[in-house]
């Protein structure tokens, strides 16, 4: 109950997604093709929870990918290939919910879609209706344009992704650039065979920058860089990479635009130490009685500290 005495506060542990003063206007599939055509180049980061995805939101950039690498970095597993369908999903409706402008890209983690363009189809709408997904991304070239086909004639936009697959790593020997040597044009024939598939965009990781110029300028569809040079249409980073919250091996591709790791240990433990020394909370932090009220109140322990028999 709510009275003058005793008024209602906000909500102490955040109060969800913010409104904008005015609707802002939804980045669309052709949004991106149109900006390949004019030769401008656009930003695309992953996100896993409503507050990041409304930072990013924010800061205009126009495609958030739910990555399977919430594996890694949400999860606690040490490659993306224990992270299941029913993980992802709450995942991929925290960041839709939150955004406003945004496309926003589910990825299908393994196991959730080889076995058939069936299996295939069934988890992209399960991406769509559960997470509210705008689109889904699977890995794989020519092998899985039948998977592509499926879902794109179905409705469900697809974000192919080629080159070095994370949940194909053992099949590729561990984590090694592809595109050198012969392996150059089964790469370009896997670009265009999702393209041909229904693909709206390819991603390219870890393909060197020379084959990765090749395919941008021989698709219709943008391309996706993550370690695939500066000539893509689009750039992807893990964004636990781009603010420097991960600690040790850096890879090559990335580069940190902030120290975060740094920021939130100093002030956990400035936090700590406040804690412990009882500098925190301050009166500034407490909530207090009316000053009737409270006189009442501290009269009241007073006689039952005098009563006989207290202690």
């Amino acid at each position: 109950m709510t009275s003058a005495s005793n008024p209602e506060v906000a909500a102490p542990y955040g109060t969800g997604p913010s409104t904008p003063a005015k609707p802002a206007k939804r980045v669309r599939i052709h949004h991106l093709r149109e900006l390949k055509e004019r030769g401008e180049p656009w930003p695309m980061l992953t996100a896993y929870d409503m507050y990041t995805a409304e930072l990013f939101d924010e800061a205009g950039i126009p495609v958030l990918l739910v990555g399977d690498s919430a594996s890694n970095n949400v999860y606690g597993y040490d490659t993306s290939l224990p992270v299941t369908v029913d993980e992802m999903i709450p995942l991929v409706r925290a960041v839709t919910r939150s955004v406003k402008r945004a496309l926003v890209v589910a990825d299908l983690p393994f196991g959730s879609y080889q076995l058939s363009p069936e299996q295939a189809l069934a988890t992209s709408v399960r991406m769509m209706k559960e997470g509210r997904a705008h689109a889904v991304k699977l890995e794989g070239g020519r092998a899985f344009a039948p998977h592509v086909k499926a879902i794109t004639t179905a409705g469900v936009p697809v974000m192919g992704h080629i080159g070095f697959t994370p949940q194909s790593e053992h099949n590729l020997g561990g984590y090694r650039v592809q595109g050198r040597g012969g392996a150059a044009d089964q790469l370009v024939e896997d670009a265009l065979a999702l393209q041909e598939a229904g693909a709206f965009a390819v991603v390219m990781e870890m393909v060197t920058a020379e084959v990765a110029k090749k395919i941008t300028h021989e698709l219709k569809i943008p391309t996706i860089g993550i370690g695939a040079g500066p000539d893509c249409d689009g750039q992807v980073l893990v964004w636990h990479d781009l603010l420097g919250l991960t600690t040790g091996h850096v890879p090559r591709f990335v580069k940190p635009y902030a120290s975060l790791a740094v920021t939130v240990v100093a002030a956990l433990r400035a936090y700590a130490s406040d804690v412990r020394e009882r500098r925190f909370p301050g009166t500034e932090h407490e909530y207090r009685m009316a000053d009737g009220e409270r006189e009442s109140f501290e009269a009241e322990l007073a006689a039952q500290a005098d009563a006989p028999g207290t202690r």
